[in-house]
């Protein structure tokens, strides 16, 4: 700064180009700087600068930055404002830039631009002087008229606003303290201007000039001001008349009870307090609910904690304490209802009847809680729909995969921001009634968090013994839930914690057959499909050998979604070729002739008989109904994505086939086996559990310890299986996780191929676990494990003769087409594995007399 009393800004500012506002003299102004030029001053001057003068800039309004800096500069604006760098703040988000704080301190004009790059700095001419703006002590004559004019129209503004605001009282006193000259450009930054109006008040030097352009803006101002307080004080009056007028009308009806409960029904809390009284919620929740009514009556409504209390209250008066729906008794109709809406199943619908003749018997029977334990798409969800639809009762659905705050379950409490009942309580509030049917849906995906495990949560929900007085955080009484029907489904239940297992009462729902996949193709899905895709029976024919060939062949699941997914895609291909019939018998006529020779040319070439491609270029619509067979099966879903590759996996020796129980449902596993020169060792690949990888050890000891018997040898014709010799296992699909103990029996006949060389018969699976003795010991999943082999075409299982109870879940239909061998050992499951048995040794040569 230049010494002396004239206080002065420097004759060389750089400068700082904006576009989207106006700084004046004696205001602050808040701008964003993106552009290369401007982030350059700010990281060259402002940043880098240590002095007072390095802070000082020009601002130029009505001129923007070029978004290059190989760009020239635009015209910039004759007139500019020095300012103060008040405050820099620097983000990274959603782009580099900086937010900078300024201060306007006086006008200046540029004279000459000195350079452009990196930043532009300019020489330039100072028009008003920073001592003006501290001189307190002109006098008024010297101001003149227009001053006075000026700073009476001033007053009357700020005199208009609420005093009681600091800032508006703050600036009242700036009226009498700021000289005059510096309050035409702060009124003008402060009152609703645009920036052309702002940029005119800029550059007006002259000081008359600027007063009579700023007076026009201040009594617009105030005329705006004096509009808005007109619309306020009459919308006051009517509210003044509306009270003058209820007393009248009182009086009019003369019935002053009547008149005062209508005036009541006015005032919410008073409605409020209405419902409460006349709910029919229990005594503790009634007295919980008029407490909290007479804390709400006292509170102001602008607290927080009158909307917390007030939905509170509306929540407790929503809620169906006592009301429900009443039961369809009618074991055949409800018998009807469920044998439309769902084939097989008949564990599910058993189990419903006999709830619905209870029910009959005892009125006041508690609901069950049941567990449809099954692979996916077998119809667990949709089953219990059905449930609520056969019961006349009210349905919701509760999904609580991946769930893992027990407030999920039970609510928060209400001293939390943003608390909420759970879910098992909004659900009610939901359907409106006491007793409806509940889907508690993937109840065995439920995880633990530091919020809680919610598993643990539901062991009140689920307890038939304890859900009478179900407490939950957020309403803090009890809620009566014993007349709820819970159906909670899942996969499996190993995953299903033992206490909250023990409280339900599980119902597996086995994967179906192939016989039982073509009536709920034919039953349920396709009709569906036709219903999505606006086909018609007469439009598209699906004989029951290719719904066979689609589950064979393009599906392997338990239960149906996949078959479902390719009907639609064969119903959308159909689609295709209607919507172009339809689309050719409207404009039959518009055809050429050599169109239509071209058209049989094609014809000849391309037709196939037993394919819907043959009509894809007819020029006639195609003849309905369309037959799905399996060259059409080919064009539309592609190759067969499965095969039946059983038999060509058992052409040597060392390979065996067993069944395998997943979540998804059974499934048959290849062991494949082989041996080689090395040092003894066992090598087990395809990402074995624990349990299966004792089960592997078990069997070669076993083999071991009677190899003599079995005549088994290794390729030096040792009886010591491992006598230089290294034997690798291997399961294939090596990227999934298997565990579990049935796999021993299929070890065992595996390693036994190996050193007998003998080949497994190609229709044989088994499952079984083994112990260090022989013996074959009983395991789970028989239903599912044999329905996996039924579908990939073997005819005969070995299970253990501990498992016989198990084939009774078994459709008769698949029992006929099976072969069940029994075994209780090791020796039973060799001889029904190999053709011809599997020879044992006489051990006659043994024996000694002892006479």
């Amino acid at each position: 700064m230049a010494a002396g009393s004239a206080i002065q800004i420097p004759s060389r500012l750089p400068l700082l180009l904006t576009h989207e506002s106006v700084l004046l003299p004696g205001s602050t102004m808040r701008t964003s700087v993106d552009s290369p030029r401007n982030m350059q001053l700010v990281r060259s001057r402002l940043l880098k600068g240590t002095s007072l003068r390095s802070t000082i800039i020009g601002v130029i309004p009505n001129t923007s930055d070029p978004t290059s800096d190989c760009d020239d500069l635009p015209n910039l604006h004759r007139i500019g404002t020095a300012a103060l760098a008040v405050q820099v703040v620097g983000s990274n988000w959603p782009k580099p830039h900086y937010t900078l704080l300024v201060t306007g301190l006086c006008r200046f004009q540029i004279l000459q631009l000195l350079k452009e790059k990196p930043y532009p700095v300019a020489e330039v001419q100072q028009l008003d002087r920073l001592e003006q703006f501290t001189n307190g002590h002109k006098s008024e004559e010297e101001l003149g008229e227009l001053s006075e004019q000026f700073y009476k129209y001033a007053v009357q503004l700020v005199e208009m606003l609420d005093m009681s605001v600091p800032a508006v009282a703050k600036l009242r006193r700036l009226l009498d303290n700021l000289p005059r000259e510096a309050l035409p450009d702060i009124l003008t930054s402060i009152i609703r201007t645009t920036n052309q109006e702002k940029l005119q008040i800029l550059d007006a030097v002259r000081l008359e000039e600027r007063f009579k352009m700023t007076i026009p803006l201040l009594v617009r101002q105030i005329e705006g001001l004096k509009l808005l307080q007109k619309t306020r004080k009459s919308k006051q009056d009517d509210d003044k008349r509306v009270v003058a007028i209820r007393p009248n009308r009182r009086i009019s009806h003369g019935s002053i009870t009547e008149d005062e409960e209508e005036e009541e029904d006015h005032d919410d809390v008073v409605m409020l307090e209405k419902k409460i009284r006349t709910s029919s919620m229990s005594e503790q929740a009634l007295k919980v609910c008029l407490k909290e009514i007479k804390r709400l009556k006292k509170m102001p409504q602008s607290m927080p904690e009158y909307a917390l209390t007030r939905n509170y209250l509306e929540l407790m008066v929503e809620l169906p304490w006592n009301k429900s729906t009443k039961d369809r008794l009618e074991i055949r109709a409800a018998r009807i209802v469920l044998d439309n809406d769902h084939y097989a199943m008949e564990k599910l619908k058993k189990r419903v009847l006999e709830y619905l003749a209870v029910r009959q018997l005892k009125n006041n029977l508690k609901g069950p809680i049941l567990c449809f334990v099954g692979p996916p798409g077998v119809g667990k969800t949709s089953v219990g729909r059905s449930i609520a639809k056969t019961l006349g009762r009210e349905f919701h659905r509760i999904a609580l995969g991946g769930v893992c705050d027990q407030s999920d379950i039970r609510g928060h409490r209400r001293t939390y921001v943003g608390s909420m009942p759970g879910r098992i309580i909004n659900g009610l509030k939901t359907v409106g009634v006491n007793n409806p049917v509940f889907l508690l849906d993937e109840v065995d995906k439920l995880a633990k968090s530091l919020q809680g495990d919610p598993a643990a949560a539901l062991l009140e929900v689920l307890d038939p013994e304890q859900n009478h007085s179900f407490t939950d955080h957020y309403l803090n009484v009890a809620f009566d839930l014993s007349q709820v029907l819970f159906i909670a489904t899942a996969n499996t239940t190993a995953t299903i914690p033992p206490a909250l297992l023990d409280r339900m009462e599980v119902i597996q729902v086995p994967g179906y057959t192939q016989e039982e996949k073509i009536e709920i193709a034919h039953r349920h899905l396709i009709p569906k499909q036709l219903e999505q895709h606006g086909l018609t029976p007469q439009q598209i024919q699906i004989p029951q050998v290719t719904t066979l060939g689609i589950i064979t062949r393009y599906t392997r699941e338990a239960g149906v979604r996949a078959l479902d997914r390719k009907l639609g895609a064969i119903c959308r291909a159909v689609a295709v070729k209607v919507a172009e019939g339809q689309h050719k018998e409207a404009k039959p006529d518009r055809a050429e002739v050599g169109e239509g020779e071209d058209c049989k040319e094609h014809i000849t070439e391309d037709a196939k008989p037993e394919s819907i491609s043959d009509t894809a270029d007819l020029a006639l619509p195609p003849e309905m109904p369309i037959l799905i067979d399996f060259h059409a099966l080919k064009d539309i879903l592609g190759p067969p994505m499965y095969d039946m590759e059983v038999s060509e996996r058992l052409n040597q020796p060392g390979v065996a086939i067993g069944l395998a129980w997943t979540p998804l449902g059974g499934e048959i596993m290849f062991v494949e086996a082989s041996r080689m020169d090395g040092e003894g060792q066992l090598t087990l690949t395809g990402q074995l559990g624990d349990v299966m990888k004792e089960s592997a050890h078990l069997a070669i000891s076993w083999l071991r310890s009677n190899a003599k018997r079995y005549q088994l040898t290794n390729a030096s014709g040792s009886f010591d299986l491992l006598d230089n010799t290294d034997i690798h296992l291997h399961f294939p699909a090596g990227a999934v996780t298997k565990d579990g103990p049935s796999a021993g029996v299929t070890i065992v006949t595996c390693l036994a191929s190996l050193f007998s060389g003998r080949l497994v018969c190609s229709d044989v699976a088994m499952t079984g676990e083994i112990t260090l003795r022989g013996l074959v010991l009983p395991v789970g999943g028989i239903k599912d494990k044999v329905l996996a082999a039924h579908r990939a075409g073997l005819k005969r299982i070995i299970i253990p003769q501990r498992n016989e109870k198990d084939l009774e879940e078994i459709a008769e239909h698949v029992r006929q087409d099976l072969t069940f061998v029994l075994a209780g050992c090791l020796d039973e499951v060799l001889n029904a594995a190999f053709d011809g048995g599997f020879a044992v040794k006489a051990r006659l040569e043994h024996l000694n007399s002892k006479l």
